[in-house]
């Protein structure tokens, strides 16, 4: 009988579409997770992943134990952890999947390393991506800064080489020993000690199961009026599947295969090659998640406000589009990709706190946070990455919630104390006349928090501090 191959579970956490098994070709495979977050430097998973981790993994273990085998869970370091499973197992291979953050790649180098050091082939895949981050250049043989050529390179790159997505699951699944030792996933400590966690349980459902639940709602309900919907967090327009993405539940083929082809889903698409692009970007440029790309933001008058900080964090700044979608994130792990861009200006830039401070919290609360896509957002409406939306593009948080949000539907859902407000007065309540605020039931200072700045007012400071880079 052959040797067994080991498979090292990553950020590809489905049986389908998965080409580490696929290359097993019938044999034993063992499946092993290594929880190692010491190795992630200075991006461990935060609070929400924690949480979506557990419950995935979980699913991956059930979904495993159907086919007559199971996880095998083991903590890092990754390098002792794989030579141990390999000498315990005899297996003569390892597949694993690449990752693509900064920390990856030393990882991945130094278990590749102890493997082969001990005679046992290790061979590396791509499952995250449509293509791999470092091969799309531009015509003088550089990275990509601007999306449009790098999204007009990835459709010939996908053009040329198909986008066919790996196998079916395996039907059956051997090779683990009923003794081989594995760590209980509760022991590993992903779930909160406290059940801030109860609005999480009402709306995700992690794992691959999951994950094509969601697409199958997306392509019958909301894919032919994704161009028209998808800017309002008032409707059910946009996909979710972003931590299924994250956690390789589902992957990008099977996502651009299912949806390529729909009359309208090029607004889609697009958002997939976004995704493709960040990745890009951090593979590129690996000091970004701390560091602003475009290097005279260095020297920005960032301030220093803990006050506004917390206001912003607790959505209690008395702008009701910005409170609505930082109750959303705390209560889901969640926020609409367009409350994202407002709340991230209105911290940058009515607030002035640094972006590094914002891209930390939605870290730490975001089931889908994921480093390539966190930093390319804040960055990009920061204005100091690449392909930035200049710096004096200064959203307008009335405005924006008068546009996306008419009828106020979004922000009621998440701020109960303006529900009774009508809806040509609930995105600036500190304007509404006194009987207004009566009627509803509305005493601004005691039952909603008094506007922290004026808008108005920080978007001139905010635009003097952008001129005194240019000198």
């Amino acid at each position: 009988m052959s040797s067994p191959v080991a498979v090292w579970f990553r950020r590809d956490l489905r049986l389908a579409d998965n080409p580490a098994i696929e290359a097993c070709s019938g044999r034993d495979i063992v499946p092993v997770y290594v929880w190692s977050p010491d190795e992630e430097g200075d991006w461990p998973a935060g609070s929400a992943s924690r949480w979506w981790l557990h419950h995935t993994l979980s699913a991956l273990d059930a979904d495993l134990r159907r086919l007559g085998s199971r996880l095998i869970v083991r903590k890092g370091p990754a390098p002792h952890a794989i030579e141990s499973l390999v000498r315990e197992t005899g297996a003569s291979a390892v597949h694993m999947h690449r990752r693509h953050e900064p920390w990856a790649a030393a990882q991945e180098a130094s278990v590749a390393r102890t493997l082969t050091g001990m005679g046992c082939a290790v061979r590396t895949f791509e499952s995250s991506l449509l293509t791999d981050p470092g091969s799309l250049v531009t015509a003088s043989g550089g990275p990509f800064k601007v999306f449009t050529p790098f999204y007009r390179a990835l459709l010939q790159r996908l053009s040329a080489d198909g986008v066919v997505p790996d196998g079916a699951p395996p039907s059956r699944m051997g090779g683990v020993e009923p003794g081989l030792a594995s760590i209980p996933i509760d022991e590993l400590g992903l779930l909160p000690n406290i059940p801030w966690d109860r609005g999480f349980r009402d709306v995700w459902s992690p794992g691959e199961a999951g994950a094509h639940k969601r697409l199958s709602a997306f392509l019958a309900d909301a894919i032919g009026t994704y161009a028209e919907r998808r800017d309002r967090p008032d409707l059910d327009g946009v996909s979710r599947l972003s931590p299924h993405l994250h956690f390789g539940e589902i992957g990008p083929r099977q996502i651009w295969h299912a949806v390529a082809g729909i009359p309208g889903a090029e607004p889609f698409l697009r958002q997939l090659a976004w995704r493709e692009f960040s990745c890009h970007l951090l593979h590129h440029f690996p000091s970004t998640p701390l560091e602003p790309l475009r290097p005279e933001f260095a020297a920005f008058p960032w301030r220093d406000d803990a006050g506004a900080l917390r206001a912003w964090q607790r959505g209690r700044t008395g702008y009701p589009i910005v409170d609505a979608g930082m109750r959303q994130l705390w209560a889901t792990g969640w926020m609409h990709n367009r409350v994202r861009m407002l709340v991230a200006s209105f911290l940058t830039k009515d607030l002035l706190i640094p972006w590094q401070e914002g891209a930390r919290w939605f870290w730490d609360t975001l089931v889908d946070a994921d480093l390539a896509n966190n930093t390319q957002g804040w960055q990009w409406t920061a204005g100091c990455g690449a392909d930035a939306a200049p710096y004096f593009r200064i959203f307008n948080p009335v405005t924006q919630g008068m546009r996306f949000d008419p009828d106020g539907s979004y922000v009621r859902a998440w701020i109960p104390e303006l529900a009774c407000m009508p809806a040509e007065w609930i995105h600036r309540p500190w304007e509404a006349p006194d009987s207004v605020l009566l009627e509803a039931g509305v005493r601004l200072g005691e039952t909603y928090p008094i506007r922290i700045v004026d808008h108005a007012e920080r978007r001139d400071r905010a635009l003097e501090a952008y001129r005194s880079l240019r000198g």
